[in-house]
């Protein structure tokens, strides 16, 4: 087996919870890629993060708990936190169907989540299942203009 078949091996299981009498969630281990403020912020740009769950939801929660500095730099709060007034308008009939994800789970105006190299809003936004292996990338470039 390869090292690519050996790391898209299904997440393994945690023992069952004798407390509350049933199994506790799958724990999930992705790969974490930082760019601009994010790589600044954890002062790395790589690390193996491992988190109770399978979706982007879990792994966020989690990420935001031990690190919540990037909840206040990724996700935006309100829908004005989402958009930069430099955008360029939205035609009235889009093609395809274009959603956003709900306020509260958009990224703030020039930070992005991606799921394996995909926006998570072309995914199923914070619902989207991760997978032992996957990478997920905090972006948030540097900006400069004249």
């Amino acid at each position: 087996m390869t090292s690519s078949q050996q790391a898209a091996e299904p997440a393994v299981e945690s023992a069952p919870d004798a407390a509350a009498g049933g199994e506790t969630e799958a724990e999930t281990t992705v790969t974490v890629r930082c760019t601009g403020h994010v790589r600044t912020e954890l002062g790395e740009y790589e690390f193996e993060y491992a988190f109770e769950g399978d979706t982007l939801r879990a792994f966020l929660d989690e990420l935001f708990e031990e690190y919540p500095e990037l909840q206040d730099m990724l996700i935006a709060e309100t829908e004005a936190d989402a958009t930069h007034s430099g955008w360029a308008p939205a035609p009235e009939e889009l093609p395809g169907t274009w959603t956003k994800n709900p306020v509260g789970e958009q990224t703030t105006a020039y930070a992005r989540i991606l799921v394996n190299g995909h926006f998570n809003e072309n995914e199923n936004g914070f619902d989207t299942t991760l997978e032992a292996g996957d990478r997920v990338a905090l972006v948030y470039p540097f900006m400069f203009c004249c």
